[in-house]
């Protein structure tokens, strides 16, 4: 009675009811798709996988950006400054003027200089459009009120441990993002085969239940002749209406359960929900390898679980990441050159701007000496951060190994399940014959056909819920083994897919 409870409860709440049965026909017309064309179509479509592809691309950009701080980094500056306060100049010394003292020098050497050359003329200073008031204490005002500077400038490291160790992470980062992809994929198809599977499941337990529809078509037919010939009595032709006005509600049911599972796959597969599709095959052709399947699993590993992988690259950032905070303490070397122009006026005439270059190259060196421990505390944390996801790996790997288990006893206790039901089915077909030919002979009750048909119903439900329960078991134990669907010539490939 499990089994028989087990599809009526995935097939429940699709739609509400019917008072009479219509023929419908979701499927008519549409185009109809294998598992591989599904799985094909999802690993291009869904938008999982895009998203995925995006990150890996933006891991490669991101390394890029890492590398580039190898290269030398050229940058061009510009600036102007207009002074508010000039600087004043003191110089100390006992009855020092160093006013005076420019004064009788010039005065000194420039007199006799003109009387020689009448024609030379004092050279006459530009006016200052904002003068400064003198110094009443004998300093000096120094500058001029508006200075410029443009120039170039470029530094490059030549001696960094820390940056170096620093590019082994961004590369790791693109290994990361490459695997989390490969997840993506691997979820992808996990989710695109169980949603056909489950197509494939409603399906069956539609054409199970418009079998008990048309068995009880025929039942009513045949009673409702013999009630008209006096042969059967009221009850029995009440019973069976009542039988025929059950099964009508199924066979909605199961009718909006094969929509609704076509619409998940197509949500799943990432095509629009308009498109008319249908899946090929049935559930008992995935019943012919169940024993192959089961014998294949019986060695297995983690080696390419996507989980576990992801977490040995991250293992291998984090003992980068302590190697770069342990760096830190190595002294640095760079190299770096400029080359600027200054000027400096007190007005805008920008024609007449005495512009003076400035240049130099030189080599720099960074010892770290002191940073308040802060260095030590960063590589003690990066300690704790790896001894945590060694923790963690430690669980995650147990927690796999329990799952594996668990599919795997699916399988097995599916597979004994499929043989037994089998068996159920061939028994109660048989049943139910004897059942409906002794009633027509009068020798058997309607009670007795309507239990022949519930066995019959059972036992079918029961054979295709195996199937069902083997395939989507099988799926997800493909999934944490981390087996492959795509060949190097982008092909499907459904029957070598566990990794020893």
């Amino acid at each position: 009675m499990l089994v028989f409870l087990t599809i009526p409860a995935i097939l429940a709440g699709a739609s509400p009811a019917c008072q009479q049965l219509q023929q419908t026909d979701t499927v008519k017309a549409a185009k109809t798709i294998s598992l591989e064309d599904a799985i094909k179509i999802a690993l291009s479509e869904n938008a999982s996988v895009k998203v995925a592809d995006l990150e890996i691309q933006k891991s490669g950009y991101a390394r890029k950006g890492q590398y580039a701080a190898l290269f030398p980094q050229i940058d061009g500056s510009a600036s102007f400054q207009r002074t508010i306060k000039k600087q004043v100049m003191y110089m100390d010394g006992d009855g020092f003027n160093f006013g005076s003292m420019i004064g009788e020098t010039l005065s000194e050497y420039l007199i006799p200089l003109y009387a020689q050359h009448p024609g030379l003329k004092p050279p006459t200073p530009s006016p200052d459009p904002d003068p400064e008031p003198e110094s009443g204490n004998g300093g000096i005002t120094v500058g001029r009120w508006n200075t410029w500077s443009a120039g170039v400038s470029a530094n490059m490291p030549l001696v960094n441990a820390q940056l170096w160790k620093s590019l082994q992470i961004s590369d790791k980062d693109v290994e990361l993002a490459v695997e989390k992809a490969r997840s993506s994929r691997l979820e992808t198809v996990n989710q695109v085969k169980n949603a056909y599977f489950l197509c494939l499941l409603t399906r069956s337990a539609a054409d199970v239940y418009k079998q008990v529809y048309e068995n009880a078509l025929a039942n009513l037919t045949q009673i409702q002749r013999k009630y008209n010939a006096q042969k059967a009595s009221e009850l029995d032709l009440t019973r069976a209406k009542t039988t025929l006005a059950n099964a009508i509600p199924n066979v909605y049911d199961a009718e909006s359960s094969v929509y609704l599972s076509l619409w998940q796959l197509k949500a799943v597969m990432g095509v629009d929900l308009d498109m008319e599709i249908d899946v090929e095959g049935s559930l008992m052709d995935y019943s012919e390898h169940m024993l192959y399947d089961i014998a294949a699993t019986e060695e297995y590993g983690l080696d390419n679980n996507s989980t576990m992988k992801q977490m040995a690259i991250q293992a291998e950032q984090l003992a980068n990441a302590i190697k770069v905070q342990q760096y830190s303490n190595i002294p640095s070397l760079g190299l770096g050159f400029s080359y600027m122009f200054n000027a400096m006026a007190n007005d805008f005439k920008f024609s007449e701007y005495q512009w003076s270059p400035y240049s130099y190259v030189g080599i720099s060196l960074s010892i770290p000496i002191f940073a308040g421990g802060r260095r030590a505390s960063a590589i003690k944390q990066a300690k704790v951060q790896a001894a945590e996801l060694d923790v963690q790996r430690i669980n995650t790997e147990k927690q796999l190994k329990i799952a594996i288990r668990q599919y795997l006893n699916s399988m097995d206790t599916a597979m004994k399940s499929f043989a037994s039901a089998q068996s159920a089915v061939e028994t109660a077909q048989k049943a139910y014959n004897i059942a409906s030919r002794s009633y027509d002979v009068g020798r058997s009750t309607l009670t007795d056909l309507n239990d022949a048909q519930l066995a019959l119903t059972q036992s079918q439900l029961a054979v295709v819920q195996a199937v069902y329960t083997f395939v989507t078991s099988k799926s997800d134990l493909e999934n944490i083994l981390g087996a492959d669907f795509i060949d190097e010539d982008g092909n499907v490939q459904l029957n070598n897919t566990y990794k020893k």
